[in-house]
């Protein structure tokens, strides 16, 4: 009688405990969606508010960018309308965007000739310099590296100052290379691969060179293969960066024209309310997707630090 008992209370127990972690899970997992949902509000609200009529933006959101006579703002004494559904929907914002402006399209494509060779490149020298970090000890390398840190940790804008002096003094003012080559010898990626290199055993090194492989060899055959992972990780944080960067093109870049669509995105005034929601979803695009096509090397180069698996 006491066995059957006995018994009794461990199954309860066990079903108790069972429940706790099932009501626990549950909580965590509605906390989770709800945060997420909160996330991508302005997403869902940047996309579907682009397929609206300019006159229905401009009911919704006009109060937000009114102005005075002197053209300061103007407190927002209503409150604004978030619409998530449109009245009518409308592709009047796109056909302007891509047929009728072709300004936009020409900033579009600015910000990819900006940000393209900047990633290609500074994955390039960062894997270079990654590779001779990993490979050569020393005090030398230690205090150079240290250097690297300080650099990566310095946030743009006390750069800015430097970059600029330096672009006057190089001639390359108002030129694209103004912006590309500050974000070529970025310390970033050089950082996050040096920390995946040095995971590399060293056996693996040692029997390639015991079987007659250079350095050049080591570096393409074993590293990179090796951290690809980490090289796909640092393309996407880089692009996303560089993708969205705004200080950068307004005080290296003079010329208006060769502005990308990020500075036209901080400068909305209240006549380009509907066309901005347009080219914020396009300019969304190229980000998405390479965020959905290489979610897997972001995640695991963000957990798991380089090296093998076993």
């Amino acid at each position: 009688m006491k066995k059957e008992t006995s018994r009794r209370n461990e199954a309860g127990g066990r079903l108790a405990k069972k429940m706790y972690i099932y009501g626990k899970t549950c909580l965590a997992t509605l906390i989770a969606a709800g945060f997420a949902l909160l996330f991508l509000m302005p997403i869902v609200l940047t996309i579907t508010n682009s397929f609206m009529a300019a006159s229905e933006i401009s009911s919704n959101y006009g109060v937000v960018f009114a102005t005075d006579s002197n053209g300061g703002k103007v407190y927002i004494s209503e409150a604004v309308n978030l619409k998530l559904i449109p009245d009518m929907v409308s592709f009047s914002q796109y056909k302007t965007v891509l047929l009728k402006s072709p300004d936009y399209l020409l900033k579009f494509w600015n910000s990819v000739i900006l940000v393209g060779p900047i990633v290609f490149f500074q994955l390039l020298v960062a894997s270079l310099a990654s590779y001779g970090f990993a490979r050569y000890n020393g005090k030398l390398r230690q205090i150079i590296f240290f250097t690297y840190i300080i650099l990566m940790l310095m946030p743009y804008q006390v750069t800015l100052v430097p970059n600029y002096l330096v672009a006057e003094r190089l001639k390359i003012l108002d030129t694209y290379w103004a912006i590309w080559l500050p974000g070529i010898f970025s310390p970033f990626a050089v950082y996050l691969l040096t920390k995946f290199m040095r995971k590399i055993p060293v056996g693996m090194i040692e029997a390639a060179q015991i079987d007659g492989a250079g350095e050049l060899q080591i570096y393409r055959l074993i590293c990179m293969p090796l951290t690809k992972g980490a090289l796909c990780s640092a393309a996407i944080l880089v692009f996303i960066d560089y993708w969205n960067m705004v200080e950068q093109p307004i005080i290296l870049l003079g010329d208006v024209q060769k502005h990308p669509l990020s500075v036209f995105l901080s400068r909305i005034n209240a006549g380009e309310i509907g066309l901005a929601f347009a080219v914020a979803t396009i300019y969304m695009v190229p980000s998405l997707l390479i965020f959905l096509y290489g979610e897997e090397y972001l995640v695991e180069g963000i957990t798991y630090q380089g090296g093998i698996k076993g």
